[in-house]
């Protein structure tokens, strides 16, 4: 099993009652923090604008520029994002973002990518909400064109959503070339989402590795999909690494875990939520698989990686107050599955 961490960013008002002038102190530890050890193999933010679960005044840093930033703070972990939407920049541009921060990195970026879905942050930042087919259109346009800047230097397509002209991506990311890299993509490309029709054929055709359902039904679910997409497309299935992102609450004792869920609760109305949507929040968060004790944990991991999940993208609540969660993990869950 492979691991990955969100670093809080603000999205999740995980950064709730943290100055904003040491916001970036509180992140970049934490970067360093998984940089420093050998459990987590990358570190990954949101693209995403306003708060959840409900918009606010709270924080949220943008998920390019911490690239940028954790590129140059570190050396070892990998950088990525679960997902950038597509449409919140143009795609000729944004794969000269990342080539960029592939650069800085020494050769260590993500594309996480996706369609989108957060309808208030789209029509405040003035995108409107198109449907989603149309969406999931410009998905398929846009990593066509990742794909030709990072693998030729040069993209043209003339789309139903993108027309690009003769755009130059100079230099190329380090990986698909002087680094090792994505076959396919150069940069690594993770399709998220799990849509049965449209994503999960694009991620057959573009994906380096997908990010769906992390519950054991409905993994096995899309990952039957994604095969048969696969199949019609004359793809190895078993080319592409399959993810999913869990929320850990994780405790030495079931009080342990109650206590961090009650934090949650807490953190939430702090940001301005209502007793009875934070208190939603926290059944929610309760029923998630990675909540409860290293042992349970540890037996959910375990299935899923029989199932075929060989990745999971880990998120702390509590991170940018309290790093005992995350260490625990480290201690306990880790090592009986890594390797």
């Amino acid at each position: 099993m492979r691991f990955g961490m969100f670093v809080p960013q603000g999205w999740r008002m995980d950064l709730v009652g943290i100055e904003p002038a040491r916001q970036w102190e509180v992140m970049v530890n934490l970067a360093k923090h998984a940089d420093d050890g050998d459990v987590f193999e990358s570190i990954w933010v949101y693209d995403h604008f306003h708060t959840v679960p409900q918009p606010s005044g709270e924080a949220t840093h943008e998920a390019w520029s911490l690239m940028a930033g954790f590129g140059a703070a570190t050396s070892r972990v990998r950088l990525g994002q679960m997902c950038t939407c597509m449409a919140y920049r143009n795609p000729a541009y944004l794969a000269k973002v990342a080539a960029t921060v592939d650069v800085i990195s020494g050769g260590r970026t993500e594309m996480g990518i996706g369609a989108g879905w957060y309808e208030h942050e789209w029509r405040a930042y003035g995108y409107g909400f198109p449907k989603a087919g149309d969406r999931l259109g410009a998905l398929r346009e846009g990593v066509q064109v990742f794909r030709d800047m990072w693998t030729t230097g040069e993209a043209t397509l003339d789309g139903k959503y993108y027309q690009v002209d003769g755009a130059l991506c100079a230099p190329r990311p380090l990986q698909g070339t002087s680094h090792p890299g994505s076959a396919l993509n150069g940069i690594p490309m993770w399709i998220a989402g799990g849509g049965e029709k449209v994503t999960l054929k694009i991620a057959a055709e573009y994906a380096d590795y997908t990010n769906f359902d992390g519950s054991p039904e409905g993994f096995d679910h899309k990952s039957e999909i994604l095969k048969g997409h696969c199949d019609d497309r004359g793809r190895d299935f078993g080319e592409i690494v399959r993810s999913a992102n869990y929320n850990v609450v994780i405790g030495e004792t079931d009080a342990d875990v109650e206590d961090r869920l009650q934090f949650y609760g807490e953190l939430l109305r702090k940001g301005g939520v209502a007793d009875d949507k934070a208190a939603a929040s926290v059944e929610d968060l309760r029923k998630q698989p990675a909540v409860g004790t290293p042992d349970k944990i540890v037996s959910m991991f375990t299935d899923m990686q029989a199932r075929g999940m060989t990745y999971a993208i880990t998120y702390f609540a509590e991170a940018a107050y309290d790093r005992s969660g995350i260490e625990l993990f480290e201690q306990t869950v880790a090592p009986e599955l890594k390797g």
